[in-house]
């Protein structure tokens, strides 16, 4: 097998949980092969670059190897290779998105009283040192 259809290669690989979700992404113009949008008929081969828009992320990746059904995560893996600026910018989007939580979205489970108390006793000070 040297060549499979674009939304079935993206589902094998583990970006999309369903096929009809790779589909919808392909059509949405969230994928794209080579620098160019395409179908979800499209061929993709070892060796072609994807352009991939994951939830606001975008991944480039370098297709290695071409499946047809969907395998465990890590023969998944091996499907492709992520560039490295694609992974920093990646990890840097992770970084970001980590900061910006709101005060106390750590804090897990249901905030006691005296959790709470604190809370807001830590947001009133934020508040004020603006």
């Amino acid at each position: 097998m040297a060549q499979v259809r674009i939304d079935r290669w993206l589902w094998a690989a583990r970006f999309f949980k369903t096929r009809s979700a790779a589909t919808e992404a392909v059509l949405g113009g969230r994928v794209h092969v080579n620098g160019a949008r395409v179908k979800p008929a499209k061929d993709v081969r070892a060796g072609d670059r994807l352009e991939l828009t994951i939830a606001g992320v975008r991944r480039d990746v370098v297709v290695l190897d071409v499946a047809e059904k969907r395998g465990s995560a890590t023969v998944a893996a091996t499907l492709y290779e992520e560039t490295e600026e694609s992974a920093a910018r990646r990890e840097q989007h992770a970084l970001e998105r980590r900061a910006a939580r709101p005060l106390g979205a750590d804090l897990g489970a249901r905030p006691t009283k005296r959790d709470r108390r604190r809370l807001d006793a830590f947001r009133r000070a934020a508040r004020r040192s603006r």
